[in-house]
């Protein structure tokens, strides 16, 4: 029997009289921020940055995938706001974490964001509540960690006073066939009451929501989907580099095989692997096993084969300059896209961030372009897209296509270049029968 407190709250969910609070406003929380804004819920948007809250403040998005227009409309009609302040956490009926988890130098967990967005809202947390973790994560870590964090100080009962489930993000930066709204959404609450409440909560907003029975089927439903991709990308990043040895064409072989209507699933090589969720997320499940005394093998060989990929891709292009008597040190080499894939402004762990530093390392003359990256820092320092493209292309001894951007006149740059390495087969069948491109 469900308690008249669930109750109460799914009534104010379904008439939209609730007030909704997303904890992270990233790639992940200013979009869902916009769906349940635009389904009708007053949003709070809660993110220690500032400067994304002040902006957000003046109808102005910070992220490619949401228009300012409709930032400044939600901000205009009061559906949508942001702020630093905790404290309005306690007016708050629903409310999502959406806070990055990244991983440690040391290959570890980094859970001080979930932490720290689970200690700020605390204090807060009151009967007729229902919080939904969003961040990747390993299986386990709503009960361990987010359920003492809630319950300790209040003395309220999960599943009846409050709500707490985990629901994955399933966001893909750049797509438009797919976004918050349509995506199917996998929710897994604490107890059958947390469930329902989640549930009714975002069937408000979303199109589809799907009910799985615990916290721990949710985060594990994440790191499978994750899992599936960086192993299949290992996979093929592996096919890719036995192609190499062998003088076959990986990338007629891939096209070849995706004739196939059943039993295949096309993926690509590429200098590496990018992204917060394909590189990182598989590692968690790795790292939860350890603890249980379990390697997990296949995650573990795939991150060792997708991690040496940059080096990979930068011995193409040692080699190409030494098919043209050059050496590596001392050549100037232009990186094209620093963006993690295509169209987007998202460099979080981009492959092309290692190729630059490798190159480096090997004495070469590194400058880069990426349309929709113009600054990026690292290292307490900072490198600047060249401004003049094709300038760049003509002077450079070798163009390295790191990200295929559609906005780059590919024909053109292969017109006006010495020589370019292509590890994204962005040059197609041009690429492949120039004398002056060498492909990964």
């Amino acid at each position: 029997m469900y308690s008249s407190v669930s109750q109460q709250l799914i009534e104010k969910l379904k008439n939209r009289t609730a007030k909704v609070a997303v904890l992270g406003m990233g790639y992940v929380g200013l979009p869902l921020a916009t769906v349940f804004a635009e389904a009708g819920f007053e949003v709070t948007g809660v993110d220690p940055i500032s400067w994304k809250m002040d902006q957000l403040n003046r109808g102005e998005s910070y992220i490619l995938d949401i228009p300012s227009e409709q930032v400044a409309r939600l901000v205009k009609t009061g559906k949508l706001k942001g702020t630093t302040d905790y404290s309005v956490l306690s007016h708050a009926d629903a409310v999502s974490i959406c806070v990055p988890t990244p991983l440690r130098q040391t290959g570890d967990p980094d859970l001080s964001f979930i932490i720290g967005a689970a200690e700020g809202l605390a204090p807060y947390v009151h009967p007729g509540m229902v919080v939904v973790l969003e961040s990747s994560t390993y299986p386990g870590t709503t009960r361990e960690l987010m359920l003492p964090k809630m319950t300790e100080t209040s003395g309220l009962k999960i599943g009846e006073d409050i709500f707490v489930a985990f629901s994955p993000e399933r966001v893909d930066p750049g797509r438009t066939d797919w976004t918050t709204k349509n995506t199917p959404k996998v929710v897994g609450g604490m107890t059958a009451a947390c469930s329902q409440v989640a549930a009714a909560w975002y069937e408000q907003a979303l199109d589809r929501v799907v009910r799985v029975s615990t916290t721990e089927v949710a985060e594990m439903t994440k790191l499978l989907e994750n899992t599936f991709r960086m192993i299949n990308i290992g996979l093929v990043n592996e096919l890719a580099i036995m192609c190499d040895r062998l003088d076959v064409d990986v990338w007629e072989v891939i096209d070849a095989a995706a004739t196939k209507p059943f039993g295949f699933m096309k993926f690509t090589p590429g200098p590496g692997l990018g992204g917060h969720c394909i590189p990182i997320d598989p590692l968690y499940l790795s790292w939860k096993l350890k603890s249980l005394n379990y390697t997990a093998r296949f995650i573990e060989l795939a991150s060792e084969i997708n991690t040496n990929m940059p080096r990979f891709a930068v011995g193409k292009v040692q080699d190409a300059l030494n098919g043209v008597e050059k050496s590596l040190k001392g050549s100037h080499v232009l990186v094209l896209g620093a963006a993690y894939k295509p169209d987007i402004d998202d460099l979080r762990e981009s492959p092309a961030l290692d190729v630059m530093r490798l190159l480096e390392q090997k004495g070469a003359l590194v400058e880069y372009h990426d349309p929709y990256i113009p600054v990026i820092h690292e290292d307490g320092g900072e490198r600047r897209s060249i401004t003049d493209l094709m300038a760049a292309v003509r002077s450079a001894d070798c163009v390295v296509i790191v990200t295929n951007h559609k906005v780059y006149d590919y024909t053109a740059i292969l017109d006006e270049a010495k020589l370019v390495v292509d590890t994204r087969n962005a040059l197609g069948e041009k690429g492949k029968n120039s004398p002056k491109v060498v492909r990964l």
